[in-house]
């Protein structure tokens, strides 16, 4: 049975930055939000949305879920297209899944992050992508986690991704984790959440994997 790698998506496989920003832009105008300068747009990038809303702007769940929904509005229409895969990611998935079974777990609604990986050409490379519920009921990157893990087969997993919700989603499921410092997150955020390991580059996270399993 292989061992388990689950990767984020945002941040992790893909810059998708642009997309993401020009949809929080349209959500916070649309809603008649202020817009924020651009580090503060980028920390919306990895937590749930509506946390984010309701965390920078004292607005009600009920608000934050239509803000939600404005978003993704353009996220679906233009803001899904605007990303790039990262440099060495395809040739990382294509030797990894050669001896590991690899799969996708992300705070991005599933029924995006299916189409993500299909728009890049990378589907063939994942055993299961798995993400949020439309309904917010699975948001949480912890329980996208334990959600993949339910149905996947393999003896042993390690989380990949770039920001801290990443790695203490890993713990609360007693994964060991990698914090990658090409993405959206930075040194100290991933260290301070305690990845188990950081790199650089993409085509490092091999070795850091012969490291932790």
């Amino acid at each position: 049975m292989k061992k388990i790698v689950l990767f984020d998506l945002d941040g992790t496989l893909t810059d998708s930055s642009e997309g993401i920003l020009n949809s929080i832009r349209y959500m916070l105008e649309k809603k008649g939000l202020a817009i924020s300068d651009t580090e503060t747009l980028r920390s919306f990038i990895g937590p749930p949305l509506a946390d984010s809303l309701k965390a920078l702007y004292d607005i009600s769940e009920a608000e934050a879920q239509e803000a939600v929904e404005s978003y993704r509005e353009y996220y679906a229409d233009q803001g899904i297209k605007q990303l790039t895969v990262y440099p060495g990611v395809e040739k990382l998935l294509t030797d990894l899944s050669e001896d590991y079974s690899l799969a996708i777990a992300t705070s991005k609604p599933e029924f995006f992050a299916e189409q993500v990986i299909e728009n890049t050409g990378l589907t063939k490379y994942f055993t299961g992508i798995f993400g949020a519920d439309l309904a917010g009921d699975r948001s949480k990157k912890a329980d996208v986690i334990t959600y993949a893990l339910e149905q996947l087969e393999g003896d042993t997993a390690v989380m990949v991704g770039d920001r801290k919700f990443d790695i203490l989603g890993a713990k609360d499921n007693q994964l060991k984790s990698i914090g990658v410092l090409y993405g959206f997150g930075d040194r100290q955020e991933l260290a301070e959440a305690g990845a188990d390991l950081l790199v650089e580059k993409a085509l490092e996270i091999p070795l850091a994997l012969q490291r932790l399993f």
